[in-house]
C-alpha cells in the first residue's frame, strides 16, 4: 500500500563500532593563571557530558583535564566513531482521531505523518503501535534516528563547550585573513583532534584540527611535536616539548620542589590560591631559593608577606617559630644549567619592592594615629552614612555600650579608645598600597605610639572573623570593638535598603553578620541580639529607616546556616576541624529538624543556642517525644483556629472528665519544676520533664472534645491547652519534630 520507514527514507541499523581513546587540545596566548584550573576542568567535563549526551561516550567514559598557560586540552576514553542508531516513539493522535470507522487513516493521521515523516508519510495502519496514554487510547510510530558520526558529533560538542567556558572576559582578534573576528579569551594558534591515531575533521575559531602541538617556548626539544596518538599527549609533551600538560601534576611538582628546597629548618607559607596561580603561570616548574637583606625583617613581616606573595608570586619562608626569614622561594618557567642570573633578578626587583614596604612604614611612624582622625572627615563612607569619621563616631558609641554590659567602665573606656582610632590606619601610606593590611596596621602603629596593648590588639583584631576559620579577636576590648564594626555595617546598610540579594553582597554584609554570630556564641556573651540592634539604631538617629526585623531575619538565617555548617553531619568533623577551624573532635551533630526546632523560637541570646539543641536532641531521642512533638503540633494547629495567643486561666471548677483533671494536675505539677530547670539553664532537664505529660495528654486527646458549643466549656479547655503548648515550648518548637 505504502513505503515504509526502513526502505526508500534509507534508514540503516548501526554495525559493530569499537572504541578508541579522544584527544582535544587548543593552543592558545598565555591564559589568566588565576582562571586556569577552573577553565581546564570545565572544558574536559563539558566536553564529556555532551558527546555522552549524543551517544558518543558512554556513563564509563572518564575525562583527564590537562590545563597549562598556552593550552586546553581533554583526554577522553572510551569514545566511539559513531554514535548506536535510536529508537524514538512518536505519539501521533487518540486512535477515534486518526482511524475512521473503516479503520483507514483519517486526513489528519495522514497530515501528521506528513509533517513529522516527509517523504516518509505513506505509512501502513498495520505499523501503527496502539497503546494507552492516560485513559485514551493513542496511535504510536516508531522511527529509528541514525547515530551521530564522532566528526559532526565533535564539532558540536565543542562549539558548545567554547560558548560556555567560564571566561569573565572575553578578547576580541582578527584571523589571518585580515577580516574575521573571533571573540575568546586569548588567542588560539592551534587545534588538535585525535581519535586513536586519526585525525577528527572538525575546526573551531578559525582553526582546522591537526596533530601538531607546541612545546615549551623556551625549553622545548621539538617544535612542533607531532603526536602519534590520543593516548601519547601527555607523555610526548613532557618529553619532546618540556611542558607538564597536567594542572595538578604540574602543581604536585612544584609543592615536591619547594619541600626540597625549605627542607627541615624552614616552611613555606601554604596559600592554596597563590599555588594554583602559580602553577597556572609555569608550564615547566622550577624552584630556586632568593634572599634578601635582613634589615628589611624591622618592617612587620605582614608587609613583607604580602609584597612577596601579591607583587611577585614568591613563597616566603617561615622559621621554626613562625618568623619570617630572608630567604624566599621563586618558581620559574626556564631550567638553565647556570640559574644565578635569574635569582639574582629576582633578587633585585624584591629588593626594591621591599624598599618601597620600608619607606611607607618609616613614613607612616612619623604621625600618630590619633592625629590621623581628623583627617577621616575628608574620606566619604557612604553618601547616605556620612564619612569614615561620622562612622568611626558610632562604632565608638556602639563599642561603649557594648564594653558596659560586659565589663564596667574600664572595658568601656579601652573598647571606646580602640573603636576611635579603628580606622585610622585608613590613611596610611601602607595600607593605601595594600588595603589587605588594613587593621594589621593599626595595631602595630598604636604600639609604636605607646597605647596599651590591649587597644593595639584590640586596632588590629577589630576586622575579625574576616573568613572562614578565622580567628576571633583575642581580647574582650576587641570584641567589643568588632562587634560594634560589624552592627554598624549591617544596620546602617540594611536603614538604607542595601540589603543583599542573590549573589550579590557588595558590602559584605554576610560575613558581618556571620562575624556577629561567631562572636557572640564563640566567646558566650551574654547579649540580648534584639537589644544589640535597637541600640545601634538608636544611634544612627535620622539617618536610616527603622530595619530591626528584616535584618533580624537575614541573621537569623545565617544563624541556620552557620549551625548546619558547623553541626549537622558527624562525618564532616572527620578532620578534627569544623568549618570554621574550631575543635571538633567532641561534636556531634544536629539535625535539621533540630535547629529549626530551637531557631523557631527566635531565641535572643545566642550563646544559649547550643545548649537548647543539645537539650532537644536529648528529647528527640526519648520513647515518648515523637508522640509529644505530634500531639503538639496539634495543638498549635487548634490554638491557630481558635486564634488563642496566650495562655489564659483555668477554670478547675469547669473541669469535667476525669482526662481533663489528670491533665490538668499533671501540668500544675510539672510546669513550675520545667520552668525552674528552664530559668537555671538546664534546658535538657526541663524538656526531659515534660516526658511525663504524654500519658494524661494521650488520655485528655482520646476523650475530651474540645470544640463543644459551650462557649465557656470550650474557652476553658482551649485555655487548659494553651498552657500545655506554653510549658511544651520554652526551649523550642518541639511540633518542628513531628514527622
Amino acid at each position: 500500500m505504502g513505503r515504509t520507514v526502513d526502505g526508500e527514507c534509507g534508514l540503516t541499523l548501526a554495525t559493530g563500532n569499537a572504541t578508541k581513546n579522544l584527544l582535544v587540545e587548543l593552543l592558545v596566548e598565555e591564559l589568566p593563571p588565576k582562571s586556569l584550573k577552573k577553565l581546564g576542568d570545565s572544558f574536559a567535563e563539558n566536553l564529556l557530558a555532551s558527546l555522552r549526551m549524543q551517544g558518543l561516550a558512554s556513563n564509563d567514559s572518564v575525562s583527564i583535564s590537562f590545563a597549562s598557560p598556552r593550552r586546553l586540552a581533554a583526554h577522553i576514553r572510551n569514545v566511539a566513531f559513531e554514535a548506536p542508531n535510536k529508537s524514538i516513539s512518536h505519539r501521533l493522535m487518540p486512535v477515534a482521531v486518526g482511524l475512521d470507522a473503516n479503520g483507514e487513516a483519517t486526513p489528519a493521521l495522514r497530515k501528521k505523518l506528513g509533517v513529522l515523516l516527509g517523504d516518509c508519510a505513506l505509512v501502513p495502519v498495520p505499523q501503527l503501535k496502539r497503546a494507552l496514554d492516560g485513559k485514551v487510547e493513542a496511535l504510536f510510530f516508531d522511527s529509528i534516528v541514525k547515530g551521530a558520526r564522532l566528526a559532526e558529533g565533535l564539532q558540536k560538542a565543542l562549539e558548545e563547550v567554547l560558548a560556555n567556558l567560564p571566561i569573565a572576559r572575553m578578547m576580541t582578534y582578527q584571523l589571518s585573513d585580515g577580516w574575521t573576528t573571533v571573540d575568546f579569551v586569548r588567542p588560539a594558534h592551534g587545534l588538535v583532534a585525535l581519535h586513536g591515531p586519526e585525525i577528527v575533521p572538525v575546526g573551531v575559531l578559525g582553526l582546522t584540527a591537526g596533530r601538531e602541538t607546541q612545546g615549551h617556548r623556551f625549553e622545548s626539544r621539538l617544535n612542533p611535536i607531532v603526536l602519534k596518538d590520543a593516548d601519547s599527549y601527555a607523555q610526548q609533551l613532557e618529553s619532546e616539548g618540556a611542558v607538564i600538560a597536567g594542572f595538578a601534576e604540574r602543581r604536585l611538582a612544584i609543592i615536591e620542589q619547594l619541600n626540597k628546597l625549605a627542607g627541615n629548618d624552614l616552611k613555606w607559607i601554604d596559600d592554596r590560591q597563590l599555588l594554583d596561580e602559580v602553577t597556572g603561570l609555569v608550564e615547566h616548574p622550577n624552584v630556586l631559593m632568593g634572599r634578601f637583606e635582613s634589615d628589611f625583617l624591622e618592617v612587620p613581616q605582614e608587609c613583607l608577606i604580602l609584597t612577596m606573595k601579591v607583587n611577585q608570586k614568591y613563597f616566603p619562608l617561615l622559621d621554626t617559630n613562625g618568623k619570617l626569614s630572608h630567604k624566599f622561594l621563586i618558581v620559574s618557567n626556564i631550567c638553565p644549567a647556570d640559574p644565578s642570573h635569574i635569582i639574582a633578578g629576582n633578587e633585585r626587583v624584591l629588593r626594591s619592592r621591599l624598599a618601597d614596604a620600608k619607606f611607607f612604614y618609616d613614613q607612616d611612624r612619623k604621625k600618630t594615629l590619633a592625629s590621623r582622625v581628623e583627617a577621616l572627615r575628608e574620606v566619604v563612607y557612604h553618601n547616605k552614612l556620612g564619612t569614615q569619621a561620622d562612622r568611626v563616631e558610632r562604632i565608638w558609641a556602639i563599642a561603649q555600650a557594648i564594653g558596659l554590659q560586659l565589663g564596667g567602665s574600664e572595658l568601656a573606656a579601652e573598647a571606646g579608645e580602640a573603636a576611635m582610632l579603628s580606622k585610622a590606619d585608613l590613611l596610611t601610606d601602607m595600607v593605601n598600597e595594600f588595603p589587605e593590611l588594613q587593621g594589621i596596621m593599626g595595631g602595630y602603629y598604636a604600639k609604636h605610639d605607646g597605647l596599651a596593648e590591649d587597644v593595639a590588639h584590640a586596632i588590629e583584631d577589630h576586622y575579625k572573623p574576616r573568613f572562614a576559620g578565622d580567628e576571633l579577636p583575642r581580647n574582650m576590648a576587641g570584641v567589643c570593638t568588632a562587634l560594634a564594626d560589624k552592627l554598624e555595617a549591617l544596620v546602617g546598610m540594611f536603614g538604607i535598603g542595601q540589603i543583599p540579594t542573590g549573589d550579590k553582597d557588595p558590602f559584605a554584609l554576610r560575613r558581618h553578620a556571620l562575624g556577629v554570630i561567631r562572636i557572640l556564641i564563640e566567646k558566650d556573651l551574654p547579649l540580648y541580639l534584639d537589644t544589640l540592634l535597637e541600640q545601634t539604631s538608636g544611634i544612627f538617629g535620622h539617618r536610616i529607616n527603622h530595619a530591626s526585623d528584616t535584618l533580624s531575619d537575614f541573621i537569623y538565617e545565617r544563624l541556620r546556616h552557620y549551625f548546619s555548617i558547623r553541626y549537622f553531619d558527624d562525618a564532616a568533623f572527620s578532620s578534627g576541624k569544623d568549618y570554621y577551624g574550631a575543635d571538633a573532635t567532641d561534636q556531634v551533630g544536629f539535625s535539621p529538624q533540630q535547629i529549626d526546632a530551637v531557631l523557631a523560637l527566635r531565641p535572643q541570646r545566642l550563646d544559649d543556642i547550643k545548649k537548647r539543641l543539645t537539650a532537644v536532641r536529648a528529647f528527640a531521642s526519648l520513647p515518648e517525644a515523637e508522640s509529644l512533638a505530634a500531639t503538639n503540633k496539634r495543638v498549635g494547629n487548634i490554638l491557630k483556629k481558635a486564634a488563642i495567643s496566650g495562655a489564659g486561666k483555668v477554670d478547675a471548677a469547669l473541669l469535667q472528665t476525669p482526662a481533663e483533671h489528670a491533665l490538668h494536675q499533671a501540668l500544675c505539677h510539672i510546669a513550675p519544676q520545667a520552668d525552674a530547670a528552664f530559668a537555671a539553664g538546664d534546658y535538657t532537664g526541663s524538656l526531659q520533664l515534660l516526658a511525663a505529660l504524654k500519658q494524661p495528654v494521650d488520655e485528655f486527646f482520646d476523650h475530651v472534645m474540645v470544640n463543644v458549643e459551650d462557649e465557656i466549656l470550650r474557652n476553658n479547655r482551649l485555655a487548659l491547652l494553651a498552657q500545655l503548648h506554653q510549658a511544651m515550648n520554652r526551649v523550642a518548637d518541639i511540633s518542628r519534630l513531628a514527622v
